[in-house]
This record gives C-alpha cells, sequence and structure tokens, in this order.
C-alpha cells in the first residue's frame, strides 16, 4: 500500500496515476499543498460560534519574572459568572506565537464565553489563568528565558496566594493552542499526574522531525532533542489528555504521528476534523475542552 508521505514516481503509468489522484492525494495530506487546497476548496468546515453570554469577573496584573530574565510578565485571571472567588480549581492557558493575552479578554477569542456557557450547563466552574509567555516556546532558551519555569515557580504561587487552588500539593490543567499547545503537553508531562489532572490543546505546534522544526522555538537540532515531546507521552501517564488538530493544519500530520506515540491504554481523546489551523477551529472544538479539563 502506498505510504501517505510518499511520492507517486516512475513511469508513464505512474505519472497518470499522479494525475488521476492528485487531488486525493493533496487533501489526504501525502502530497504537498494540502493546507492551501483545503481552505481554497472550503474543506475547513464551519467556524466556532462565541455564544451571546454574561461573562464572569476578570482579574488582572502583572510581576517580574526572574524566569523571563526580568520580564513584566502581564495575566489575566478569567472566573466563571457566580462563583466564589476563592477556592477554585485553576487551569493555565498557554498562548499561540505572536499572541496577545488580551486575546483572551471577551469579545475576543471567547474564552470567557465559552467558559461561562460550560459552567451554565453543568460543567464544574474552575478559573483560567492566560500569563504573557512572550515568543518563548514555553521552555528554556539558549540565553536562559523560561517561560515554562515562570508558569510553575512563579506564577502558580502567585495564584495559589489569591485562594486559588494552585499550591505545590494541588492538580491543575492545561490548555493551549499552537505553541501554547506544544508548551502545555511538555509542561504536563515535566509536572506529571500528581501536579497535573488534565491537558486539553488545539493545534499544537509539533515537529515530528527536527530539521523541520521552526528556530523560533528551536534554534538547533540539539535543542530540539532536549526539549521535543516525541518519544515522552508516556509522561503524561494518569493525566486525561485532550488533542484537536484540524485536517488542513500544517501540524495535523506530525500531531497524528505524536498520538499515535502513546502508550496502549492512555487516557487520550483526539479529534481529526476539517478544520484550520485559526481561531474558527479552536473556538469550535474549545467546549469539548473546557467540559474534560472542568470534569477532571
Amino acid at each position: 500500500m502506498l505510504s501517505r508521505r510518499r511520492l507517486l514516481t516512475g513511469g508513464a503509468a505512474a505519472g497518470l496515476a499522479v494525475a488521476a489522484g492528485g487531488a486525493l492525494g493533496v487533501y489526504e495530506g501525502w502530497l504537498p499543498g494540502r493546507v492551501l487546497a483545503q481552505e481554497a476548496l472550503g474543506l475547513n468546515g464551519e467556524d466556532g460560534v462565541v455564544p451571546d453570554i454574561d461573562t464572569g469577573p476578570v482579574e488582572s496584573g502583572s510581576f517580574v519574572s526572574d524566569a523571563r530574565l526580568g520580564a513584566t510578565v502581564r495575566w489575566h485571571l478569567l472566573r466563571p459568572p457566580g462563583s466564589q472567588t476563592s477556592d477554585l480549581p485553576l487551569v493555565v492557558a498557554l498562548h499561540g506565537l505572536g499572541w496577545s493575552i488580551d486575546s483572551f479578554l471577551p469579545g475576543d477569542l471567547g474564552v470567557p464565553e465559552l467558559l461561562a456557557a460550560a459552567v451554565a450547563a453543568g460543567v464544574p466552574p474552575f478559573a483560567v489563568v492566560v500569563p504573557d509567555g512572550g515568543d518563548t516556546y514555553w521552555h528554556e532558551r539558549p540565553d536562559g528565558e523560561d517561560a515554562g519555569a515562570m508558569v510553575v515557580d512563579e506564577l502558580l504561587p502567585l495564584m495559589a496566594e489569591r485562594g486559588l487552588r494552585a499550591t505545590a500539593t494541588d492538580r491543575i490543567g492545561l490548555l493551549g493552542w499552537s505553541m501554547g499547545g506544544y508548551g502545555a503537553l511538555r509542561l504536563g508531562g515535566l509536572l506529571g499526574a500528581e501536579r497535573v489532572a488534565a491537558v486539553a490543546v488545539a493545534g499544537p505546534a509539533l515537529w515530528s522531525d527536527a530539521d523541520e522544526a521552526s528556530t523560533s522555538g528551536f534554534e538547533d537540532a540539539a535543542e530540539y532533542r532536549e526539549f521535543t515531546v516525541f518519544g515522552r507521552q508516556g509522561d503524561l501517564d494518569g493525566i486525561r489528555v485532550s488533542i484537536d488538530c484540524g485536517t488542513g493544519d500544517p501540524f495535523y500530520r506530525s500531531v497524528e504521528d505524536y498520538v499515535d506515540g502513546f502508550p496502549d491504554g492512555a487516557d487520550v481523546r483526539s479529534s481529526f476534523e476539517p478544520g484550520a489551523h485559526d481561531r474558527g477551529y479552536w473556538r469550535r472544538v474549545m467546549p469539548a475542552q473546557l467540559e474534560l479539563l472542568g470534569r477532571a
């Protein structure tokens, strides 16, 4: 059977096969151009809808981060309507490359609205904190900046001071998109099941090949090998994991490979449906992600 990644080659007969099967090959991802073709052909499905609903309180603040080499880290803390101001379980949401954390305020990505809708539908309430991790890919970089350490060593103790369940003996949830999806999977594996109850990611920025990895996140192959999540799926043992990726997402095939690498019996829910690497798709899958996090 022809591999999905192998190009059809050979003589005239093979050339005819390429012509006949080219459109299917592009769509299935083993010929170049799948992402652009899916978008052009309108194959990415419907955008998710942000509900028209009252949102809960938003608290904002900042701190100077030693882990981020003196950078001022802004954060937003989102709570669902009607919940107590303290003693809520906490989910840390990790943003994508180039994002502003103000995207998590009401009227944008839809996290406050979809959180309010989830709790109104019966999902146990929880709070979501969104820190500014810069463009560091949530791991230690060659200059020593480490946004992942900022989350664990600085942000979580700060949230615990506000009465949230974020102490060293509490279990948290992790949520992420694109660069933040990778970061959530990595942090979940580092902290383990004693600290993390669930990880939910959409369109995580994953590369199965060091030579293809973005230099924004991995300066060279050595840095990739040190911080890759491939081959480390077992570190998430005991954690509920949810992974959604659109078939029109450029990371689709690498995310498939990553999911295939989980050991048998792992508590992993994955979906690969029509969708792009964009907010329309991420809004569509977010209700299921928030429900999993709340119930975990």
